[in-house]
Order: structure tokens, then sequence, then C-alpha cells
């Protein structure tokens, strides 16, 4: 299934993001943490869009995948400004998924 390999990275990403956003919260200087925990919201809610629309079999999905990219690498870019692991982690699986939708788009 076409599909497969790009809903399995979704899902490693909304998880990560999630993680990440709670993890967040965790820290001693919340503050400023605001922008990564945004962030990782936004970046898991289009990534379950995106999952849960490939998962219908609906092939008009370009410009949502496109958009996905744009948001994990955005997602990816607001992590990696900090140490925490959650965050580090969370970055790896935001690269991934963008790369699988680059990939699922070629």
């Amino acid at each position: 299934m076409r599909n497969e390999k790009l809903i399995q990275a979704l899902g490693n990403c909304i998880n990560h993001c999630n993680y990440c956003a709670d993890a967040c919260l965790d820290e001693d200087n919340v503050k400023m943490m605001v922008d990564c925990i945004r962030t990782d919201r936004v970046c898991a809610e289009t990534c379950a869009a995106l999952s849960q629309i490939l998962a219908t079999g609906h092939k008009d999905v370009k410009g949502l995948v496109e958009y996905c990219i744009e948001i994990c690498n955005a997602c990816a870019e607001e992590c990696e400004k900090h140490d925490h692991s959650h965050c580090r982690e969370c970055a790896k699986a935001c690269r991934n998924c963008a790369q699988a939708c680059e990939e699922y788009l070629a």
C-alpha cells in the first residue's frame, strides 16, 4: 500500500509531538517553551488530519501533504533550538515525516 509508509511516519510524528508538548510543560522555564508547545500541537493536528484522510483512500491530498512538509520542518526547526531530549527526538520524527511526505509526492 502506497500510503502505509507515510501513515507510519505520520503516527510517529504525532506521538513525538504530543509527548514533546507535554514534556515541555514540565520544563523549569515553560515560558521559553511556548513556541515549541504550540508548534508541536499544530504539527500533531496536521499529521493526524492527513493520516485520517489518507486512510479513507481519498486521492486529492497534495496540498495537505505540502502543508504537512512545511509544518513538520517548522516544528523540527523550533525543537532543534532546545537541548531537551524530547525536543531532539521530536525534531528527528518531524524530519522523517517531512521526508516521507516528499517521497509520497515524488
